[in-house]
């Protein structure tokens, strides 16, 4: 049975939930939008920055903490773009990080999104 994350972030008109729980497994996708669900300007690093943010909220509002995630897939639209990218990321995390791996992609979801991630964490059973 899946249960989906209650967060504060845009309520997207695509059919999609943020975050879901299932077989202890917290799994979403995330993206760099604002709470009016505009595409964050100011080039890949407010767009990193946005993306985290929400990856966070998300994960505290499934109440977890960042040492719960296991896995984040990190996708960005240049090679350039992924060392701003991993200076961002690095301040959300600590030593043991999660699994990871990272994409150049030709384009995502929205024209003007540089970047995006989709990431995993453990839910404690209770």
């Amino acid at each position: 049975m899946k249960k989906p994350v209650k967060t504060d972030l845009f309520a997207s008109k695509a059919p999609l939930e943020w975050a879901i729980i299932a077989n202890g497994t917290l799994s979403t996708a995330q993206i760099p939008i604002d709470a009016e669900g505009n595409v964050v300007e100011g080039g890949i690093e407010a767009q990193a920055r946005q993306t985290m943010e929400n990856f966070k909220h998300t994960i505290e509002a499934a109440e977890l903490t960042m040492d719960d995630v296991t896995q984040v897939l990190i996708y960005v639209t240049d090679r350039s773009q992924l060392p701003v990218f991993n200076k961002v990321y690095a301040e959300y995390f600590e030593a043991p990080y999660p699994n990871r791996a990272a994409m150049i992609v030709a384009g995502l979801a929205r024209e003007e999104m540089l970047c995006e991630i989709v990431a995993y964490a453990a839910v404690p059973q209770a």
